[in-house]
């Protein structure tokens, strides 16, 4: 598959695909007319990071709760988001990738609710076994992912972009104070994330909430 295919299976512009992947526009101009050509591996990387993408696009459905499936601990029995999101996190397996609420909580921008029960995650369908837990996708790229305390979370930009496919069927208080706390915390700046195209008019208007959090 050449340059040209993976940004339609997309749907984005040649200026859209640069900026999603952050690559000199004029570069993928210059792939798709054969200007130049890239090399191999990047046409394996880039076919990898779309693939995960076209996947993880998919709206997560909350899942019932299922009294065959076994209990995640509960939330309520932590003092600490910390503290609980490593006994689930010894439950789900070292390899889970915290996403969501669960990765603000890790990244220390959302305190997270005491009756926290939906767990967001990155990881094997084998989880699903647990109450609670959604699996947003089996894989996701290294560089959308953090480790602190011995968590392994996504970052701010995935967790926004997961935040806006999954909009529907999120409450976005967690989402929205995140936000805040970034920008007065970059000198009232969102300088440093990425949005995705597609998501860009409805990031707007949430930055503009996000910006009056604090003052209401």
């Amino acid at each position: 598959m050449n340059i040209r295919e993976m940004r339609n299976q997309l749907g984005d512009t040649q200026s859209e695909f640069a900026a999603r992947y952050n690559i000199p526009f004029r570069t993928v101009q210059n792939w798709e007319t054969g200007l130049r050509k890239p090399p191999e591996y990047i046409i394996d990387l880039l076919g990898a990071r779309i693939r995960e993408d076209l996947i993880n696009r998919k709206t997560a459905k909350l899942p019932a709760y299922d009294s065959r499936k076994i209990d995640l601990p509960k939330r309520s029995d932590y003092v600490g988001s910390n503290a609980w999101l490593r006994a689930v996190r010894d439950c789900l397996g070292e390899d889970v990738v915290f996403a969501l609420d669960e990765a603000l909580m890790c990244q220390g921008s959302f305190g997270g609710r005491s009756d926290e029960y939906i767990v967001w995650l990155y990881g094997d369908d084998s989880v699903k076994r647990f109450n609670g837990a959604v699996v947003l996708g089996n894989k996701i790229s290294p560089y959308c992912v953090k480790e602190k305390n011995g968590l392994r979370f996504t970052d701010l930009s995935r967790t926004l972009h997961d935040a806006l496919s999954n909009e529907p069927i999120l409450d976005m208080q967690g989402i929205t104070e995140a936000i805040s706390r970034y920008y007065y915390s970059h000198n009232e700046s969102f300088d440093g994330l990425f949005i995705a195209p597609e998501f860009q008019d409805r990031f707007e208007k949430l930055a503009a909430d996000a910006i009056d959090y604090y003052n209401d």
